[in-house]
């Protein structure tokens, strides 16, 4: 039970953070649209000061590398559904009286709805890509 929980409170950090990038595309999407969003314009009313900030290059690598790590737990954590998916399959086929068709059928559908939700995001950043390379510098 507690490992469920555990994992449960980590899909929703992945979530927050899916969304986040997901907002943070489609505002990119829309400054190469030339689309003005309240995150636009929240930018526009920032300070000269604060827009004239850089980031350093170590700052970058951070943030490449924890958005790197991040993209890795989320694929590692998918394979450990399929994995467990495919066990209780396995076991439930076997006729092991600990695993219940319900137990089954949570694990399978827990299993298919991330790797749908990793396919969508993959679309999304293929898409975010394509936008950012056919901009015009």
């Amino acid at each position: 039970m507690s490992m469920s929980v555990n994992s449960l409170g980590s899909n929703m950090s992945m979530l927050a953070q899916l969304q986040k990038m997901q907002q943070q595309m489609h505002a990119l999407s829309n400054a190469a649209r030339g689309i003005n969003t309240p995150y636009d314009e929240a930018a526009k009313t920032q300070s000269s000061q604060e827009m004239a900030k850089t980031v350093t290059h170590d700052e970058h690598n951070d943030n490449v590398g924890a958005f790197a790590n991040m993209l890795k737990d989320a694929f590692e954590n998918v394979n450990l559904l399929q994995n467990d998916s495919s066990n209780k399959q396995t076991k439930f086929d076997l006729g092991d009286r600990s695993v219940t068709l319900s137990d089954v059928m949570l694990a399978s559908q827990k299993a298919s709805i991330s790797f749908e939700a990793t396919l969508q995001i993959r679309n999304k950043m293929l898409e975010a890509y394509k936008t950012v390379s056919q901009m015009q510098v």
